[in-house]
């Protein structure tokens, strides 16, 4: 029996008629991310078979080790965005510093090309994320100013999710057709669920506040159910469809944080707050910082409303 199908650029389309002004502009761009994320996807399903895996020796602007799949994604993706022809500039955080494209540019575009690459070796999901503004003429603006935003998950299947500041909608690739196909319209993070996720490890080096959190839901009537990946992509897609809450604080370690304002919490906290959720650095909503630097990291907490606030009671000094 036939069953009608949306295809991601369909829906994009359809969506871009809503709009009167609308000049194709960001359609074409996302289509080029969709093609660069089909790219990626199929060299890391032969990332076993061919010699595209392991650490190229040479490290990150942030210090980390580089793996090989990153320089490919990062360079598929810097010529595949570049030419679209309506993007000002791209930085990405395996670049040293942003690449001016064309100053007339309509957007600018901000990317992790393989964010928790250190797991292909493992068979654990991975993504990419991406971030896009208006070009105007500061580079670093809030994540409030974010014109869409979204993150492609390379793992049983493959899924495109994202937003444009009108709710999040999922899209998983089938491979028969070589088409992201509409899977997930409308998604909200469901309200009360008792799921955390945290890297444990560094629990002794997490604030007083962090510690009395942790002990007080693993000694509930009904504990926590623990889930943490190790991919950011992985974990906040999780806490996107299952509910829950992700957390990356600060610790004596790493006194500012962790993830990337720019490339990680922005985007990502753009779509938990579409889906319904809340997104949080030291108690205020992230897309509300003004950055300070292209390498700025912060300290994340995000959820579901339900759990962010039962987090901030259970912290509160």
């Amino acid at each position: 029996m036939y069953q009608k199908v949306t295809t991601l650029t369909e829906f994009i389309l359809a969506e871009e008629r809503k709009f009167k002004h609308a000049t194709g502009s960001f359609t074409l761009l996302l289509t080029h991310i969709e093609n660069a994320a089909k790219i990626i996807a199929s060299h890391i399903k032969k990332s076993g078979l061919v010699d595209i895996l392991g650490q190229t020796g040479k490290t990150n602007v942030y210090k980390e080790e580089v793996m090989k799949l990153d320089i490919f994604s990062n360079q598929l993706l810097v010529d595949i965005i570049s030419s679209t022809g309506h993007v000002g500039a791209l930085a990405s955080e395996e670049l040293e510093k942003p690449i001016v494209v064309d100053k007339r540019g309509k957007y600018n575009v901000f990317f992790d090309p393989l964010d928790g690459s250190s797991n292909i070796d493992v068979n654990i999901s991975v993504g990419t994320i991406f971030s896009v503004y208006h070009n105007h003429s500061k580079l670093l603006q809030r994540g409030r100013k974010q014109v869409a935003s979204g993150y492609i998950i390379y793992g049983t299947s493959v899924m495109l999710v994202y937003t444009y500041g009108n709710g999040v909608n999922g899209f998983t690739l089938d491979p028969a057709i070589g088409s992201f196909i509409l899977s997930h319209p409308n998604i909200k993070i469901p309200e009360e669920k008792k799921i955390y996720s945290i890297n444990e490890g560094n629990f002794e080096y997490y604030p007083p506040t962090v510690k009395k959190y942790l002990n007080a839901i693993k000694h509930e009537e009904k504990p926590y159910k623990a889930r943490y990946v190790g991919s950011m992509v992985a974990d906040i897609h999780r806490t996107i469809l299952k509910g829950g809450i992700f957390l990356y604080p600060e610790d004596s370690k790493q006194p500012f944080g962790k993830e990337r304002l720019m490339f990680e919490a922005n985007p990502l906290s753009f779509i938990i707050e579409q889906a319904g959720g809340i997104a949080l650095s030291n108690g205020k909503p992230i897309l509300d910082m003004v950055p300070e630097s292209i390498e700025q990291k912060v300290p994340v907490a995000m959820g579901s409303k339900l759990e962010i606030e039962k987090y901030l009671r259970l912290t509160k000094d």
